[in-house]
């Protein structure tokens, strides 16, 4: 039997993992990540105009945290959806190989299957002699 693993990672997930897993959806976004430049961005001027220690403070704080990880977030996305498309292609392939091995075991058979017949009419006629 074959097991559906997404069905059953899907059926396990409680509430918060799904609300975990909807956060994720939209942050890791590009759309979340140009809206968290957007508000990164309307405090720069004062962080600029406060000093050095406001404006190294806002790139740690605010753009670092905001911006950044966001785009991390996107690209951890998609290098998952990269990795689930190796496995589904890699299952597939696998199950493609299944079935030539089940079919060369058949065949397989079938050739001991007539050499053993074989034998046997070749026994048989030597006994009926």
């Amino acid at each position: 039997m074959i097991r559906n693993v997404n069905k059953e990672h899907k059926a396990k997930l409680n509430t918060l993992d799904k609300v975990a897993i909807f956060i994720t959806k939209v942050v890791g976004t590009m759309w979340c990540a140009i809206a968290f430049t957007i508000l990164a961005l309307i405090s720069l001027p004062e962080a600029l105009s406060n000093g050095t220690a406001t404006t190294i403070s806002w790139i740690a704080q605010t753009f670092l945290q905001l911006v950044l990880l966001s785009i991390i977030m996107v690209g951890q996305n998609l290098q998952s959806k990269h990795s689930e498309l190796r496995a589904e292609a890699d299952y597939e392939t696998d199950m493609d190989a299944k079935k030539d091995v089940e079919n060369l075991l058949k065949r397989l058979d079938d050739i001991e299957q007539n050499k053993l017949d074989k034998i046997i009419k070749i026994l048989e006629d030597a006994r009926n002699k």
